[in-house]
């Protein structure tokens, strides 16, 4: 028998602690986003990446300092993948702010020659360009998105269950944006449109923990009759805990595959996720039911309302 099947523990005499804990979390992550902001890959900001291959190992100082004493102000310099290939990244220049190739190809050529003097095997292996009008809309349209997403579960939730499970829900998925965000900044990881998209998955993974327990605890409603919100709300979490350690493990191992050996590109994104994962399931557990306790949920919440008479419909 799986020992996680019915687990009897006062999860919910732990509520006081794990609302400390939370709001600690989101203190530092709402502290972290004010004061350090978010670093805006690309996607967001606009300039130039160009990505530069040399036959020996790049020597990142270097690369930096022969750049900088060539006019390339404000550049970001970090390997790409192996010690002899290295990114750049350049904010958007006064010569280069078009959307034109002419003028992406003008800054990369000018930014190859001035490698080839430090070293004559430099090459360009690739070069990306945005605008920065783009990465404005980009910004505009992330964040409509995520507004939206909150917005359609918030009357999804509220339809097939009760607005205090709603309002519980979204009380859990702002949670797990927030810390997700303020671990991006408080780390300096670069977010672009691949992070933007994991959050918006993180919300859909939090909230698919959130509503099996829910449902859990509907049913445990209508089968009780007295039994206390809180003994309700434990059971439930403790019969449905065995899927979701099960279904978060799972999942926290195929990110951990993809972020040591993905590769740069998605790293942030397997980086969001794992973050993501750990605190979504923490927060179905504790913030959601938490919330949702709070605002006084009870067995007569659950309860069809019987229509007066409904009995004697069957009389003509």
């Amino acid at each position: 028998m799986n020992i996680l099947s019915n687990i009897k523990y006062d999860f919910m005499g732990h509520r006081k602690m794990a609302l400390i804990l939370s709001l600690t979390l989101i203190f530092i992550s709402v502290g972290a986003l004010v004061t350090r902001g978010l670093n805006l890959g690309l996607d967001f900001t606009g300039g130039t990446v160009v990505v530069v291959n040399f036959e020996q190992t790049a020597s990142i100082t270097d690369v930096r300092n022969q750049l900088e004493n060539a006019g390339f102000a404000n550049t970001v310099v970090k390997n790409f993948g192996s010690s002899q290939d290295v990114e750049i990244t350049v904010p958007p220049q006064n010569d280069a702010s078009s959307s034109e190739g002419v003028d992406e190809a003008k800054l990369s050529n000018n930014m190859l020659t001035v490698l080839k003097q430090l070293d004559a095997s430099a090459k360009i292996t690739k070069a990306d360009f945005v605008g920065s009008q783009v990465g404005d809309d980009l910004i505009e349209q992330g964040s409509l998105a995520l507004l939206y997403a909150i917005m359609g579960i918030l009357i999804y939730v509220t339809i097939r269950f009760e607005w205090r499970f709603s309002l519980g829900a979204i009380a859990a998925l702002v949670h797990d944006v927030v810390i997700t965000a303020g671990v991006f900044s408080l780390w300096q990881v670069e977010f672009d449109l691949t992070v933007l998209a994991a959050l918006l998955a993180v919300i859909g993974y939090s909230l698919n923990d959130t509503i099996v327990v829910f449902d859990r605890i509907r049913e445990n409603f209508r089968k009780g009759r007295k039994i206390e919100t809180r003994d309700v709300i434990n059971n439930s979490i403790g019969q449905t805990l065995s899927r979701t350690v099960i279904t978060s493990f799972t999942t926290l191992l195929v990110l951990l595959a993809l972020f040591y050996f993905g590769g740069a590109l998605i790293h942030g994104f397997a980086f969001a996720l794992l973050v993501g994962i750990v605190v979504g399931t923490y927060s179905s557990i504790f913030v959601a039911t938490t919330a949702t306790m709070a605002l006084g949920i009870s067995r007569e919440d659950m309860i069809p309302v019987e229509k007066e008479g409904a009995n004697l419909d069957h009389i003509p």
